[in-house]
């Protein structure tokens, strides 16, 4: 398969694998049940995060950022733009959009949303909304100081390879539990993170 095929058959793959803009997901993330046995039933706060992707000739690229060192909270993690949706966020790609914009100085005539991922519910209390879509390949990245340390890009195949994916076993108040993450030019890919691209590659898989 040469490269624009290759290219043509991710987007598709891609588009087959979301859930389309209007079937927004549900307030249950598809991990439910492990975070309650973790921190019990509650009301998360809602978030949303941009899982934008960038055609690169011969493949599709997810655009990730690390966080910088002196955060309160996930310092120094790789994470998708995003963060907590605000009273005057309009829906989860509202808020998506802002936060990349406030987070890296992206704005959103460069981003065309096509769809969402399940929701993930997380140990800090969050119910993310990941909200997947194409990013322009001529996007320039202005990442804000107080919060990102550094924007990259990892191939998609990375990820739908599964010898990529590696399990660690963890404990949390006295619970042992195994995580996933991913490796790539030495940069630690894990947490909700990566339960988020293993969904989307489930998802994918599910879809072909």
């Amino acid at each position: 398969m040469n490269a624009r095929a290759n290219v043509a058959d991710q987007r598709q793959r891609v588009l087959r694998g979301v859930r389309p803009l209007d079937a927004l997901p549900g307030a249950q993330g598809w991990n439910h049940d492990d975070v309650r046995m973790l921190i019990g039933v509650g009301v998360r706060r809602p978030a949303a995060v941009l899982v934008a992707l960038v055609d690169r000739g011969e493949g599709l690229s997810v655009l990730l950022t690390r966080r910088t060192e002196d955060l309160s909270h996930h310092a120094g993690q790789v994470s998708f733009p995003g963060g907590a949706v605000d009273a005057a966020d309009t829906d989860p790609i509202a808020a998506a959009l802002r936060e990349t914009h406030e987070e890296i100085g992206i704005g959103g005539e460069l981003i065309e949303p096509i769809g969402y991922l399940d929701t993930l519910e997380t140990i800090s209390d969050y119910r993310i909304t990941p909200v997947v879509a194409w990013l322009d390949a001529d996007y320039r990245a202005v990442p804000n100081p107080r919060e990102v340390a550094e924007v990259f890009e990892v191939p998609l195949a990375h990820f739908l390879d599964p010898s990529k994916k590696h399990a660690v076993r963890m404990s949390y108040q006295g619970r042992e539990r195994d995580i996933y993450e991913f490796w790539y030019a030495g940069q630690r890919i894990w947490g909700a993170t990566a339960a988020m691209l293993l969904n989307f590659v489930r998802r994918m898989e599910l879809a072909s």
